[in-house]
């Protein structure tokens, strides 16, 4: 658990700075912070405003996903068009029904976009601004508020599905996706009600404002670091970039691995999974881009790196026991690990470098 904790945090202060937090909180706006490279995508940053207008703690909504401020009245239509948004990388403003902690639910803006890496052109966050929708009540043929009604059913129903979404039990969250699945219908039928739902133009307004000061700040505290970042991405020619939505995929793998794109110079490491920061302790800045030499040291069998290089070479899988070092080797912890090798065609040709099976080392260490 302090380990993903501290991947969490990583992701925001190793890119920017240690201030950037502060920075973000003085902001009035409502919004939070996510990190497609991480599993799940979990929310590394929630501001002030968010955490106010939400109802939840900091400790509450970090690390989790949005999904949990969804109910019986989002449209399964938006949440589509937002997730169709993130594989293709690119911004997207959108009306939705949120829930806040106590189960009220709420009409927003959701205005997200995506944060660049300025050196490599990949996706490093999405910032999503929520905003408020002040709306009038609707009826329908003149007779009472339809929404308000609808809400009360619904939310007597999905409640407790949300809180166990919201909880970490296994079982409850299983007892949650059932119940969703169940009541599909139900959920499609209290949609219909409310999708006409627009914010006006002074709320999209404030929300792409909202959005442009978050990117001045972060931009402006990447530069502490000397790893920019921007919201558009640069026109960088020979730089392997795998979509976030592949990034999201292969994060749900909890194997230790490495992705090597072949056709760049040095061959570097284009995607690393939490498993192999785990297990070497480096950061992922100091991996991608690298190639994996990093992990050798004077004790490596020279011999286990030469028909790596000649599988590569030959486009063939190999299996070799190798000696690999973790970053503190000045504390002399080092591990042996059976590298696989093998080529996956899929990934556009990009050499998959796995770690198993660790051997015990002259320190009893694995």
């Amino acid at each position: 658990m302090e380990s993903e904790l501290g991947l969490l945090e990583q992701s925001i202060n190793s890119r920017y700075s240690l201030w950037v937090q502060e920075a973000l909180n003085d902001l009035p706006d409502s919004f939070t912070v996510t990190d497609p490279c991480i599993s799940g995508q979990p929310i590394v940053f929630a501001s002030k405003g968010f955490l106010k207008m939400m109802g939840y703690s900091k400790t509450e909504v970090i690390g989790r996903n949005g999904r949990i401020f969804q109910g019986p009245g989002t449209c399964r239509r938006s949440v589509m068009e937002i997730r169709e948004a993130i594989r293709e990388e690119r911004g997207i403003q959108i009306n939705l029904v949120n829930y806040r902690r106590d189960g009220t639910p709420f009409w927003m803006l959701f205005h997200m976009c995506p944060v660049f890496s300025k050196e490599d052109g990949r996706v490093i966050h999405f910032v999503g601004v929520q905003v408020p929708i002040l709306r009038k009540p609707r009826r329908r043929n003149g007779v009472g508020l339809v929404y308000e009604e609808e809400s009360r059913v619904n939310e007597s129903v999905y409640g407790s599905c949300r809180r166990e979404v919201c909880s970490d039990s296994l079982v409850d969250l299983g007892r949650a996706l059932s119940l969703e699945c169940a009541l599909d219908d139900a959920d499609n039928r209290g949609l219909e009600i409310e999708e006409t739902c627009e914010a006006s133009e002074l709320e999209k307004r404030r929300a792409a404002s909202a959005m442009n000061n978050i990117l001045s700040v972060l931009t402006y505290y990447s530069e502490s670091t000397g790893r920019l970042v921007c919201g558009k991405r640069c026109n960088l020619t020979g730089v392997g970039l795998l979509s976030s939505s592949l990034n999201i995929s292969l994060g749900r793998i909890k194997q230790s691995f490495v992705l090597t794109d072949p056709h760049l110079p040095d061959m570097p490491v284009v995607y690393a999974s939490e498993a192999f920061f785990k297990l070497t302790g480096y950061a992922r800045h100091e991996v991608l881009g690298h190639n994996c030499r990093f992990l050798s040291g004077e004790d490596t069998d020279s011999s286990a790196i030469y028909r790596i290089k000649e599988s590569v070479q030959n486009e063939k899988a190999c299996t070799v026991r190798i000696l690999n070092y973790r970053i503190r080797v000045h504390f002399g912890i080092f591990f042996m690990y059976h590298q696989f090798v093998m080529l996956l065609a899929r990934l556009r040709t990009l050499w998959v470098f796995r770690w198993k099976k660790p051997v015990r080392t002259r320190m009893g260490m694995g």
